[in-house]
């Protein structure tokens, strides 16, 4: 069978690619079924799975919606070989038994119902220039027949360095059809962390935004032996130099290569193999290269989406976050294909403040955002309100009150709400949504790092509940989900239908090690099995390293991470997240805070205050309006964060102490309570070191890099 001819059996109307409704239900009356009930046919890499007939009651029946279901032999679980298929974690029934398909099965079936709607949209000049699914899908083949000119190899990287764009996703998907593996590199990474991504994957190609980002790898293009061409996707070449492309060029490069050689490429892929990888952060070492098969990516997107409830072809996502994060990508490029969505690209400054105009553009029908994009919201919308006239605080007051209420009420099945509620609404409410650009947003989410009750119950009290969602790379992204029918402040939600979580060696409380089983789970990571062996047990469970509890009604609740608990010389563990929560919440001036006590006698915390960014998102000395307003409260005139530290501002001082007295007389034993902080000359930011690419905090750098203020609390 040709790619043209790999025709989708589902539904014309609403069904996804994977061959279930948008409601989660299996459709079996209209399709061809196959039976998957043992390994069998994956250990012999057999094509042909014994069909049954729909009404034979025998389970499972599963739709085949897009070409045949091809798997390579595998007899392993795991792999840590580029080119080494792995046994999929098949079930007998249900989602965990759908049949598995690739991504260009995917695609294909997306693209013949739903060719002529949008699919991507990025502004050009200011104005809005869309792409088709037709369009992108043939962008997406005559990338692949250029990375193949260029020499691609099978399972060899191509490195993707930019901002997102539709470029990044047809170099993403490109690379992938012609069977290579697509490899995101972050855009803040140094020439030497590029380098090692580069070299790790073997890249054939690297794909780059701009000069900035082309200059990075000129640096260190000798010390990559794999490497053939560089592509520029954004602008004129400054210099011409040997072997690199603009985009333009590039897209041209492949268009004497047949579509019958691509064809049979992409025929020969097989669901089992590996075509993305996704480099972890590296904050306790090099980077791990996460292998993601063509099912953990079509079979988690599909999944996911039902659980959600996302219709076909109504979905409009903006693009922001980094795609080569795994939570971006899932979302982005691959749940918004499934479900024939809309995705729109925000400008490459959009965490330095664009972001909002793009949201009052486009009106996302759904958004993530990780904790500080939401922090920063919240600290906005304050800083406005602190402006506002006494009779506007009153009323918004007494509009969060209800709201917060009626989110409660919600949260817990109670579809009443407070009196008051409609006008609070029409007043209050649909004014901020519209104001965020979140007016049309069905679910509002938050993941990829920890965040305060007190944020989640300010955009509650503007009826606004933030979903959590928790994973991790090695889990192709979710884990477990919130959505409008199942959530619990403070808890990451319910497991992904067709996965399993266990608790490893359980505390008295409940609370164990969060272990994940399904198909969502990573193949290994690249050339490292010892690696991959410390991750995945010996029955093929994925250990997170994090901890957590179930509550009676199955929700999970995250209590912290092995690696960051204190282990105190007193051989106490505690875990920081809640103690740095708790003081944030008490403190609004602080904003960042890190604990340290590991091996000491007592414990003592790092703190931040609330920052200006400039024009970089470098933190600047000047302090947040936010920030000002705390100062004048306390009877401190202070502009900056200098001003503060250098006298020593006595109530400030006090004031945080005030804060760490009280959170020390919430603790439960005297090893909890924390003894001694100091406040840094400089916020915890991306280009600092201190934070990831999702915000999320970097124990091992942050303590590295101020050694010296760590060890004078204990005198050493």
């Amino acid at each position: 069978m040709s790619a043209d001819e790999c025709k989708s059996q589902s539904d014309p109307q609403e069904t996804p690619a994977s061959g279930y409704d948008t409601e989660g239900s299996v459709k079996t009356e209209e399709y061809q079924t196959v039976a998957l009930s043992d390994s069998k046919n994956q250990e012999n890499g057999d094509c042909s799975f014994p069909v049954m007939k729909n009404d034979t009651g025998v389970e499972p029946a599963i739709p085949l919606t897009a070409g045949d279901v091809c798997l390579a032999p595998a007899q392993e679980l795991w792999s840590a070989a580029r080119d080494k298929p792995v046994r999929l974690r098949m079930e007998t029934s249900g989602f965990g038994s759908e049949a598995p398909i690739t991504i260009h099965q995917m695609f294909r079936a997306t693209v013949q119902k739903y060719g002529d709607n949008p699919a991507l949209r990025a502004k050009k000049d200011g104005t809005w220039v869309t792409l088709t699914y037709k369009e992108y899908y043939q962008h997406a083949r005559a990338a692949a027949k250029s990375f193949l000119k260029l020499g691609l190899e099978q399972f060899h990287g191509v490195g993707i360095l930019g901002f997102n764009s539709p470029e990044w996703f047809i170099a993403n998907i490109g690379c992938i059809l012609a069977g290579g593996l697509a490899t995101g590199i972050y855009t803040t990474n140094s020439p030497e962390a590029c380098q090692y991504v580069a070299h790790n994957c073997e890249a054939n190609v690297v794909v780059v935004e701009n000069n900035k980002q082309l200059t990075k790898i000129l640096q260190v293009k000798d010390q990559l032996p794999h490497l053939k061409a560089i592509v520029q996707y954004k602008g004129e070449l400054e210099q011409k130099v040997p072997n690199v492309y603009t985009w333009a060029e590039f897209m041209k490069l492949g268009a004497d290569v047949p579509d019958s050689e691509l064809d049979v490429l992409i025929d020969s892929q097989k669901a089992n193999e590996c075509c993305t990888l996704i480099y972890t952060s590296g904050t306790t070492g090099n980077p791990k290269g996460v292998m993601l098969s063509h099912d953990n990516i079509t079979w988690t997107a599909g999944v996911g989406g039902r659980m959600l409830n996302l219709k076909m072809a109504e979905e409009q996502l903006v693009s922001y976050l980094p795609l080569s994060h795994v939570a971006a990508q899932i979302i982005d490029i691959w749940l918004c294909m499934m479900f024939a969505g809309v995705t729109s690209f925000a400008e490459p400054d959009a965490l330095k403040g664009s972001l909002a105009n793009t949201l009052r553009e486009v009106r996302p029908t759904s958004f993530l955002g990780v904790p500080r994009v939401w922090e920063k919201m919240q600290e906005a919308m304050k800083a406005v309100g602190a402006k506002s006239s006494i009779a506007k605080r009153k009323i918004a007051d007494w509009a969060k009150g209800i709201g917060l209420q009626a989110s409660y009420n919600a949260m817990n099945g109670d579809s009443s709400v407070p009196w008051g509620f409609t006008l609070a609404n029409a007043l209050v409410f649909k004014n901020v949504r519209k104001a965020l650009g979140l007016d049309r947003c069905k679910a509002c989410f938050t993941g990829a790092a920890p965040i305060t009750k007190d944020t989640l119950e300010y955009f509650m009290s503007l009826y606004i509940p933030l979903f959590e969602l928790y994973g991790m790379s090695e889990s192709t992204g979710p884990h477990t989900i919130s959505w409008a029918g199942g959530y619990r402040i403070m808890s990451c939600g319910k497991v992904l239908s067709g996965c399993k979580t266990k608790l490893d060696k359980p505390e008295t409380d409940g609370t164990g090690e969060i272990c994940f089983w399904g198909r969502h789970v990573f193949m290994g990571y690249l050339n490292m099995p010892e690696k991959t062996e410390e991750a995945l047990d010996t029955d093929g469970w994925l250990h997170s390293g994090d901890l957590g509890k179930h509550d009676k009604d199955d929700f999970l609740f995250i209590t912290g991470r092995i690696k960051e608990l204190i282990i105190t010389a007193g051989g106490e563990n505690i875990p920081p997240v809640p103690i740095e929560d708790a003081l944030k919440e008490e403190v609004s001036i602080i904003s960042n805070v890190m604990l340290v006590g590991d091996k000491k006698k007592f414990l003592s915390m790092l703190l931040t205050l609330k920052c200006n960014v400039d024009d970089n998102g470098d933190p600047t000395d000047e302090l947040t309006p936010l920030a000002v307003e705390f100062c004048r409260r306390h009877g401190v005139i202070a502009s900056k964060v200098s001003e503060i530290i250098n006298k020593k501002e006595p109530a400030i001082y006090k004031a945080i102490q005030e804060g760490i007295d009280c959170i020390n007389a919430k603790a439960t034993s005297n090893a909890q309570r924390v003894q001694k902080w100091t406040i840094l000359q400089r916020d915890f930011s991306i280009s600092g070191g201190e934070l990831g690419p999702t915000m999320k905090l970097k124990r091992p750098v942050v303590s590295k890099m101020y050694e010296e203020d760590i060890n004078k609390f204990y005198g050493e």
